[in-house]
């Protein structure tokens, strides 16, 4: 096991405490570790982490012995091992770390994207039932490179734009903006159902486009939206080509500087992620 003094990443093994269906496209999964727990520390917004899955018929996720304290050499090992036997592992966002010390619970939990020609991770999160054994590779610190949304000292408002897949990240990132802060909120999702209730202290203005209610492209949803103040932030992310000609319209239509527009390809349309990290990330683009 790694030292979290001296690692920003640390596996842990945790279990499914308890799913709840959010709407037709999300459930949310709370998981829970005991005293192993005590050493996850999100940093709220964006923050991401590896989740190993076990294959149907697997009681847990097969992985090389997890004492090694290199993560690489770990991860390395993992890569070497079958594909059929070795976990399955999917990026996922932590939309809520919780420490509840009269009710003696360390949770996270973790909101999956559900359809219906969905990957394995889609396939687990609709069988998943109390008591299923997960690992996770995820933060130690709460200042990683896991989380992506930086907000510039600056920055005077924020524009976000997500779909279903990045529909927790974004969640999170509202319920962390300071107070005030100015920010128009673009959220796609497949049905009406899947609108919810977002907490902030933001002034925000959200507006849902559902695709079942003929919502526009992701460009044309933004092309009309003036950023408000002098010194704007962009978060982008979900389908990657989205992400792509979203980036490109801020940068270049809208010249807005590329370090002020964070942008995350969850996902590409026809390919699973195990594809998607073997063809060059056209997310990054000369934009």
């Amino acid at each position: 096991m790694t030292n979290p003094e001296t690692a920003p990443f640390q596996f842990f093994h945790l279990r499914v405490d308890r799913t709840r269906r959010l709407g037709p496209s999300l459930v949310r999964i709370t998981f829970t570790g005991g005293d192993e727990l005590k050493n996850f520390a999100a940093g709220g917004r964006d923050q991401s982490l590896s989740l190993f899955l076990p294959h149907p018929g697997q009681e847990a996720p097969v992985l090389p012995p997890l004492d090694e304290p290199d993560m690489y050499a770990i991860l390395g090992a993992w890569r070497a091992m079958p594909d059929d036997e070795r976990a399955v592992m999917r990026s996922y966002t932590v939309r809520e770390q919780r420490t509840e010390p009269e009710h003696s619970e360390n949770a996270v939990d973790i909101d999956f994207a559900i359809h219906e020609d969905g990957g394995p991770a889609c396939r687990w999160a609709g069988r998943a039932t109390p008591g299923d054994r997960v690992v996770v590779l995820g933060p130690a610190i709460a200042d990683n490179t896991g989380v992506r949304f930086r907000l510039p000292e600056d920055a005077d408002s924020v524009l976000i734009w997500a779909d279903e897949t990045a529909l927790p990240a974004a969640s999170a990132i509202l319920e962390w903006l300071p107070a005030d802060t100015r920010a128009q909120v673009f959220l796609e999702v497949p049905y009406s159902g899947d609108r919810t209730e977002l907490a902030t202290r933001a002034d925000a203005t959200v507006t849902w486009l559902v695709r079942e209610e003929g919502a526009p492209s992701a460009v044309d949803a933004v092309r009309g939206v003036e950023l408000p103040g002098e010194a704007p932030y962009v978060w982008i992310a979900g389908e990657s080509g989205a992400v792509k000609a979203l980036r490109r319209h801020f940068v270049r239509d809208r010249e807005l500087d590329r370090r002020r527009v964070t942008f995350v390809g969850y996902w590409r349309k026809g390919l699973s992620e195990d594809a998607l990290r073997e063809v060059p990330d056209e997310t990054q683009d000369d934009a």
